[in-house]
């Protein structure tokens, strides 16, 4: 009988490595510099930048965000397909392929090419200027007295103390209705949108049976470039037809909710659980929809005293797919590494040889088809939600006092990052785990990482999470859209209901807005100009 893996006879205790705290250092350290590049650098643009022109820099500069995952995560894939530890081991000895759960990629060879193209990138930053000619200006004379008086205003703040402005600043943006609401939409959608990005590798490769590699691949090709896309019409749009505040606000929520109800077609592209002898099925290959994966033995390798822990899992000739060899009740093999192949297999039950090759057995046709599908739905999903980024974006923008600006930008982003990029993997992986249908187990009994999860289980968790999340970010929505309806800007001309979006806040708060109903047409210019 042939038993490839066995259960360890004695526990030995490895010495725990600390390397992990440095990998910790590295990514706080390298988080500290790349966290003000947003928000400061959207502020710079704004302050900057023609009012009618800054939609459509904001737009490059989100497109420039994602270009960059886009290469990062095909370097990614590339990294995926190298074993870790090459250069050290033969890898033609491997009986693993990246498709198998057990693989694991050289994570760290990206990491130092990335850390190299940050040091290169970083340079162009120190050539900067401190400030910058407001873009149309024509008048120099009145440039250098602005920056004088800009100048004696930064001493004088030096001189007061940074909390003499920071806590009124604080409370004008908290007492901001449309700040607070766009602040708690993106918290929740974030929270939504990072569990979906952070776990779809995964959900590509237990759903529809990819690689590790394939799926980061494909989710680079089919997802960033129509985000790049959407960005780009999304800047170009608010600027060729001047959109308002209101209809910004109005074309950020119904294209999002369109996406919103697009996304439930994934509901229907599925594929079956992996077919695995004793934790989805049982041996007869019969699958049944509650079975329960803990009967790992049966009549055909009883007398085999085979390991029920150990996951090294192949296909056999039957289509059905075995935890090991040994439970397939296989005596014989022939070939080395990825070629080998099983024989003489007692509880493969076909007419012919009963054989078995290493791996899981392939999902099929019809489960590509699918994954084609979601990934098609998934690119137009992709588009639709980032063109409406841009105008969300700009509600945000000019419902903030210019000087509060950079302030409200940043509380924004480390809101998102504090409650959703923090917490949500923790709790999203954690709800993961327990459709986990068998663990690794180490050699002193501790548990390893999960092998097979429950496809249905793992898909409505998936699925469901972020939908929920989403349609609960559509409240507060709903709430601005109603806001900007009563309370018109300061600026606007209640009379037309329209206020271009060069028109900016410039000194009453929004929650303010009622007081604007008496505007004269000549403040209305002067808040254009």
């Amino acid at each position: 009988m042939f038993r490839p893996t066995e259960d360890p006879s004695e526990c030995v205790k490895e010495v725990k490595s600390l390397m992990w705290v440095y990998v910790l250092v590295g990514n706080m350290i390298r988080g500290i510099g790349e966290t003000p590049i947003m928000p400061l650098g959207i502020s710079y643009i704004e302050d900057f930048a023609k009012s009618e022109n800054s939609p459509l820099y904001i737009g490059f500069v989100e497109t420039g965000a994602i270009i960059g995952p886009l290469f990062g995560l095909l370097l990614a894939s590339f990294c995926a397909n190298v074993y870790v530890d090459t250069g050290s081991v033969d890898t033609d000895e491997l009986t693993i392929t990246p498709i198998d759960t057990r693989w694991v990629g050289a994570w760290w060879f990206g990491i130092l090419i990335c850390a190299g193209v940050n040091v290169l990138t970083a340079i162009p930053f120190f050539f900067l200027p401190k400030t910058l000619a407001k873009e149309g200006s024509k008048d120099n004379a009145d440039i250098v007295k602005n920056d004088k008086e800009e100048k004696q205003k930064e001493v004088k703040k030096e001189n007061n103390g940074i909390t003499k402005d920071f806590l009124p600043f604080m409370k004008s943006l908290f007492c901001n209705p449309i700040y607070m609401l766009f602040m708690l939409i993106s918290v929740v959608q974030f929270n939504a949108f990072i569990n979906m990005m952070f776990f779809m590798p995964k959900y590509v490769e237990q759903q529809y049976g990819k690689s590790t590699s394939d799926a980061i691949f494909l989710i680079g090709i089919y997802n960033l470039p129509p985000i790049c896309i959407g960005y780009i019409f999304g800047g170009l749009m608010m600027k060729k037809f001047k959109i308002t505040v209101k209809q910004a606000a109005h074309i950020a929520f119904w294209l999002s909710f369109i996406d919103f109800i697009l996304y439930f077609s994934c509901f229907f592209m599925i594929c079956d659980d992996s077919s695995v002898a004793g934790i989805t099925t049982d041996y007869k290959g019969m699958q049944q929809e509650l079975y329960i994966g803990n009967v790992i033995l049966d009549d055909c390798n009883l007398g085999c005293n085979c390991p029920t822990k150990t996951w090294d899992p192949v296909c056999g000739s039957n289509g059905l797919s075995y935890m090991s060899a040994c439970l397939a009740g296989c005596e014989t093999f022939v070939g080395t590494g990825v070629n080998m192949m099983f024989h003489n297999c007692s509880c493969i039950q076909t007419s012919g040889n009963s054989s078995a090759v290493l791996g899981l057995c392939d999902k099929g046709h019809d489960c590509s088809m699918m994954l084609q599908y979601y990934l098609i739905l998934s690119s137009i999903s992709s588009f639709i939600y980032s063109l409406s980024a841009i105008p969300g974006y700009m509600v945000l923008l000019r419902c903030i006092k210019p000087e509060e600006k950079s302030l409200g930008v940043g509380v924004h982003a480390f809101s998102t990052r504090v409650f959703a990029g923090i917490p949500a993997p923790i709790y999203f992986g954690a709800l993961m785990d327990t459709t986990c249908l068998h663990w690794a187990t180490f050699k002193c009994g501790e548990s390893g990482a999960c092998r097979i999860y429950d496809s249905t289980n793992f898909r409505h968790l998936y699925l469901g999470l972020p939908a929920a999340l989403r349609g609960l970010s559509y409240i507060p929505g709903i709430f601005i859209l109603i806001i900007l309806r009563k309370r018109p800007l300061p600026g606007e001309n209640t009379t037309s209901g329209a206020m271009p979006i060069e028109a900016k806040v410039t000194g009453n708060e929004c929650q303010e807005m009622d007081q604007t109903s008496k505007v004269s047409s000549n403040d209305v210019l002067k808040t254009k100009m």
